[in-house]
C-alpha cells in the first residue's frame, strides 16, 4: 500500500499511478463504509483549516463534511477572515496556521500560492483549486467513471470540450494520462492547454499507455468517447466583451443532443465539474442571456437533466474522494 501519510496534494503530476489508485480505492471503501453505515473515525482530536479566496458550494461542504465524519474539526477562513497575502505574508501565514492545524486546505488563485503554504506550514496541504489544477474534482470524476463504465479506466475513453486552458482542463489531461486512458482535449487552438502542460501529459502517458489526443476537430475528438466533460466558459467578474468573443469562439464545442450523437456511442455520458449553465436559473446564466441570447452555455439544459444521476453523483463523490485523501495524508 502506497505511503501517503504527510503528503501534501497538490497537483496531480506529484503522485504516481499506484498513489492515485490507492486514493481512488480507498474513496471507494469510505464511500461504501459510509454507506453501510460502518464508517471507523481516523481523524478524531485533529484540527483543518480551510482557506477560501474563492467562494465555492462544493469543495467546502465536501472537506466540512469529511472532516466531521471522521471526527475532525474545520475552522472556515473566507476571503475577509484572514491576512493571507495582504497584511501576513503567504509564508509567515503558513507558519503561524502550521502551529494551530493538523492541516491545511487552499482554495484559491495561483498554484504558486499552495505551493507556498505548503513549503512553510509543516503539515499536509491540500489544494481545493487553484488557477491551473483542481485534483480533488479529479479524484472525483475518476471515481464516477468507475462507477458507471465498470470496467478498468485505462479502457476507459474521456473527451473534454470548451475552454481547456486552466485548472480543470489541465488537470483532466494529465490526471488521465497518468490512469492511462484515452483522453482528448476538443477546443479551439487558442483555448487548449499549454504546451508544457500537454508535454507533461504525453510524458506520462508514455509510461501508462494512455492515448493523448489535442484537436480542434469535434468529431475525430468525441467519436466513440465513453465520457463527454465540459466546464463553463465564462466566470463573473470578467468583462462581458470577453463573454462574448469565448462564447462566440466555443459555440459550437458546446454539449448538446447533436454533438452526443457524433460520438457514436449510445451509451456515452456527460461530466461536468459544476455549476452548469444550462438554463437561466442563475444570475450569470440571466447575464449571458442579456449579452448573447443563449439560453444554455455549455451545455443545454436537456442534456444536463438527462445525465443528472451521474452529474449528482459526480458531485458526492467530491465528499468521498477528499474524505480520501484527508484519511490518507492524516489517518493513524
Amino acid at each position: 500500500m502506497p505511503h501517503l501519510l504527510n503528503r501534501h496534494f497538490l497537483k496531480e503530476l506529484d503522485f504516481t499511478r499506484e498513489e492515485w489508485t490507492h486514493l481512488l480505492d480507498l474513496s471507494a471503501e469510505l464511500k461504501a463504509a459510509k454507506r453501510e453505515r460502518r464508517e471507523q473515525r481516523r481523524l478524531v482530536g485533529r484540527n483543518l483549516a480551510l482557506i477560501f479566496e474563492k467562494t465555492s458550494t462544493r469543495t467546502r461542504c465536501a472537506f466540512e463534511v469529511a472532516a466531521y465524519d471522521q471526527g475532525a474539526h474545520c475552522t472556515y477562513l473566507d476571503p475577509a477572515g484572514s491576512q493571507l497575502g495582504h497584511k501576513e505574508s503567504i509564508a509567515d501565514t503558513a507558519r503561524v496556521l502550521g502551529r494551530m492545524f493538523d492541516g491545511i486546505e487552499y482554495r484559491g488563485f495561483e498554484q504558486a500560492r499552495v505551493e507556498e503554504l505548503a513549503a512553510n506550514a509543516g503539515v499536509p496541504v491540500w489544494n481545493g483549486l487553484t488557477n491551473e489544477w483542481h485534483p480533488t474534482q479529479m479524484l472525483a470524476d475518476q471515481l464516477t467513471m468507475v462507477e458507471y463504465a465498470g470496467r478498468p479506466l485505462a479502457e476507459v475513453s474521456i473527451a473534454y470540450l470548451g475552454d481547456a486552458r486552466y485548472n480543470v482542463g489541465n488537470s483532466v489531461l494529465v490526471s488521465s494520462a497518468l490512469m492511462g486512458m484515452d483522453v482528448r482535449i476538443v477546443a479551439p487552438q487558442q483555448y487548449q492547454p499549454a504546451t508544457e502542460v500537454i508535454d507533461q501529459a504525453r510524458g506520462l502517458a508514455e509510461a501508462s499507455g494512455a492515448r493523448v489526443t489535442i484537436t480542434d476537430d469535434i468529431d475525430t475528438g468525441v467519436r466513440g468517447a465513453d465520457f463527454v466533460y465540459t466546464d463553463v466558459w465564462v466566470s463573473m467578474g470578467e468583462p462581458k466583451d470577453a463573454w462574448v468573443d469565448r462564447i462566440a469562439s466555443l459555440h459550437d464545442y458546446q454539449v448538446n443532443r447533436t454533438l452526443l450523437d457524433r460520438t457514436g456511442n449510445p451509451q456515452v455520458r456527460v461530466l461536468h465539474c459544476l455549476p452548469a449553465f444550462h438554463d437561466l436559473g442563475t444570475e450569470v446564466g440571466r447575464q449571458i442571456h442579456e449579452a448573447t441570447g443563449m439560453v444554455a452555455l455549455e451545455i443545454t439544459d436537456d442534456v444536463f437533466e438527462a445525465n443528472a444521476q451521474v452529474l449528482f453523483d459526480e458531485a458526492e463523490n467530491r465528499l468521498h474522494t477528499i474524505k480520501a485523501v484527508l484519511v490518507a495524508t492524516l489517518g493513524d
